[in-house]
């Protein structure tokens, strides 16, 4: 891969952020290799959904029109209705869905598929744990447990909440906490929704709430499939005091009783849709806790769950990501970007992203309170309209070429030609 620039990018980790970031250095010509712990790439989880946000930078990197074209559908309006899941299925708040709201969402493994396909070739190597990393005056240097080394000019460490690369920036272990919630996972035929709930509900996004508890409903574009999360919270302890201890599985077996067990007393169609995940997982779910107080350290950073691991209930986990590997890629293809002024680089790319994507972690966490009737209202189903309302403006619009030129501005690059 030929490349205009003086300096090297190493990408740890080849999830959604680790991919999609390396499409945006490949477009904007710029050299880097990318290692895989596991033997292929591979995504943990069903669907995935993409924001407003996250679609701005899927049709910048020439994405979006690829993953349209395998689905077969255009983008969606992000609307949603949130619904009591007890008897009575009172609708609590139901979002608007404006126009500038388009997004979709999609299975994670076709969503993989057509990312990797973008690539260019001889740029993956599998089956590479990164153990370590270890920064020279001009260098940094990637361990990998089959004891082999790759060196470069800077380390981008895209390997999710259980990172190595997190350790070499900030000099310790911070792992994610446990954060009280446990999930359940399935995918079920659209027609098994419709049995359960109906068409009007079956065939758009729902959230189902209730006390400590609650579940999202929505169809997978291009299948006849609808994925369900479902989410049951003990908020009798702190953080940190149920989960699994270290080196033990976050994801175990469960049966379908124990997850039943959950919503006794809830209105019959939402038990009778959780009857159709016959075999499903129990996920214990972490964040990291108190947020990261920067992403970056020389010339090594941190994208994605690496830097910024939240709970799922803004959806919003993969788009951040996305805007990490944005922003990252733009700085980084600037014409005054070399291997002289990366350290300062990097600092910006920290200073503009880590607020954001900090705040959207904690509002994650504040949203599956209001859904679990926990939130600022309480049980108090009409004022948690109030809670709902507008939350997910934020995020969804959100001015990405503002923080490139912001970073551009701190790193004094105003008038200069970009590339």
């Amino acid at each position: 891969m030929g490349s205009k620039k003086d300096f090297k990018v190493s990408v740890v980790g080849g999830g959604i952020g680790g991919l999609v970031l390396a499409v945006g250095l490949a477009r904007r010509g710029i050299e880097f290799n990318i290692f895989e712990q596991a033997k292929k790439f591979e995504e943990i989880g069903a669907g995935v959904g993409v924001g407003p946000n996250a679609v701005k930078v899927l049709r910048d990197f020439g994405i979006l029109d690829e993953i349209i074209k395998v689905v077969n559908q255009p983008l969606t309006t992000k609307t949603f209705v949130v619904i009591s899941g007890l008897p009575g299925h009172e609708t609590i708040y139901e979002y608007p869905g404006l126009q500038s709201d388009a997004g979709l969402a999609v299975h994670r493994a076709l969503f993989l598929d057509t990312v990797v396909k973008l690539l260019p070739p001889g740029i993956a190597h599998f089956n590479k744990r990164c153990v370590s990393i270890e920064e020279g005056p001009e260098s940094v240097n990637i361990h990998f447990e089959d004891g082999t080394q790759h060196t470069s000019d800077i380390v981008i460490g895209c390997d999710g909440i259980r990172s190595v690369v997190r350790r070499a920036v900030l000099g310790r272990v911070v792992v994610a906490k446990f954060t009280r919630t446990v999930a359940f996972r399935g995918l079920i035929p659209v027609d098994s929704a419709i049995e359960a709930l109906g068409p009007r509900i079956a065939v758009k996004p729902h959230a189902f709430v209730g006390p400590d508890r609650h579940l999202i409903v929505f169809p997978l574009q291009g299948q006849p499939i609808v994925n369900i999360v479902v989410f049951a919270t003990d908020r009798s302890k702190p953080w940190d005091e149920q989960g699994p201890q270290p080196g033990e599985s976050w994801v175990l077996p469960a049966t379908q009783e124990e997850m039943l067990g959950y919503f006794e007393g809830w209105d019959p169609r939402v038990t009778k849709l959780l009857s159709f995940i016959t075999k499903p997982n129990k996920w214990f779910l972490h964040a990291l806790s108190p947020p990261l107080e920067t992403y970056v350290k020389g010339r090594i950073a941190l994208l994605g769950d690496a830097a910024h691991s939240m709970l799922p209930h803004m959806g919003a986990g993969a788009g951040q990501a996305m805007e990490d590997g944005y922003v990252f890629s733009a700085l980084l293809s600037h014409s005054a970007v070399n291997k002289n002024n990366l350290e300062d680089v990097l600092k910006a790319y920290d200073h503009v992203r880590r607020p954001r994507a900090n705040r959207v972690l904690e509002e994650s966490y504040v949203a599956g309170e209001v859904y679990e009737l926990a939130g600022p209202s309480g049980p108090n189903l009409h004022e948690v309209r109030n809670d709902l309302t507008n939350k997910y403006d934020f995020v969804w619009h959100h001015d990405l070429n503002q923080d490139v030129r912001t970073a551009f501005s701190i790193l004094g690059f105003e008038g200069k030609e970009e590339s």
